[in-house]
């Protein structure tokens, strides 16, 4: 008897684990909660649905819970991600860029339409677009004052400016060949007022030329582009450059 009773207390001492089933089932819902709120917040409709498979795979497709997912991608806007400041800056960069080029390419077949590559070049450079003009097509020896000529492709040239919100430089150079005249005391006289004349005359041609967005600099001798050893490479270095400053850049 005494045994009996002792194996009774022993048994009503036992702890009662069945309590766990149904939790592990709540914390399983609860991690289900989060899984459902986290995905709604996602644009990826494709992600959605592969983790809506995977938690019918898991609650043995319970219709409820599908159709709660089902409900809460619906009822969430697109949202879109914001572009950084490094994308804005690539895309603006971007943009400049097609429409530098597209100038560059109507003032090339200006150029080959008129026969006019011996005097004029173009080049889109990383700073903007260069119009470079030999100082033969636009002036007489150790002048400064514009050739009839060179006035009707300067006209075009100031049309091709006129839409564009981008910064505008002259700069004349000279070769290395000293000139000494009551005008033109020294090179940078006179690639200083080769540059200033030009630019005068280019906004000459329209008042929707603004003044502000231009400016001009006489570099002298100091920036050649050849040797100066022959009268070729002199010639190459006497000019008048148009860069058409970029506004934004890459980085």
């Amino acid at each position: 008897m005494a045994k009996h009773r002792q194996h009774s207390e022993h048994h009503e001492e036992h702890v009662d684990e069945s309590w766990l089933i149904p939790y592990a089932d709540i914390l399983t819902l609860l991690l289900a909660l989060f899984i459902v709120l986290f995905a709604s917040a996602q644009v990826d409709q494709k992600k959605l649905e592969q983790m809506a498979q995977s938690l019918n795979a898991a609650f043995n497709g319970s219709p409820a819970m599908l159709e709660h997912m089902q409900a809460s991608s619906d009822s969430t806007p697109n949202q879109s991600i914001p572009p950084t400041p490094q994308q804005n800056r690539s895309n603006a960069w971007q943009q400049e860029t097609a429409q530098l080029a597209q100038v560059k390419k109507m003032m090339d077949k200006y150029i080959e339409d008129n026969k006019l590559s011996g005097g004029l070049e173009t080049a889109l450079l990383d700073d903007g677009l260069m119009i470079r003009i030999k100082d033969n097509a636009l002036f007489p020896s150790g002048s400064a004052v514009l050739l009839p000529q060179s006035r009707v492709f300067a006209a075009e040239i100031a049309k091709l400016l006129v839409p564009l919100p981008q910064r505008v430089v002259v700069t004349g150079h000279t070769d290395n060949v000293p000139i000494n005249t009551p005008e033109f005391p020294t090179n940078w006289d006179l690639s200083a007022k080769r540059a200033l004349n030009f630019m005068k005359f280019l906004l000459a041609q329209d008042t929707n030329l603004k003044p502000e967005r231009f400016s001009s600099t006489g570099l002298g001798e100091y920036h050649p582009l050849a040797s100066n050893t022959s009268e070729g490479e002199r010639a190459k270095n006497r000019r008048v450059e148009i860069m058409i400053q970029r506004a934004h850049t890459q980085r």
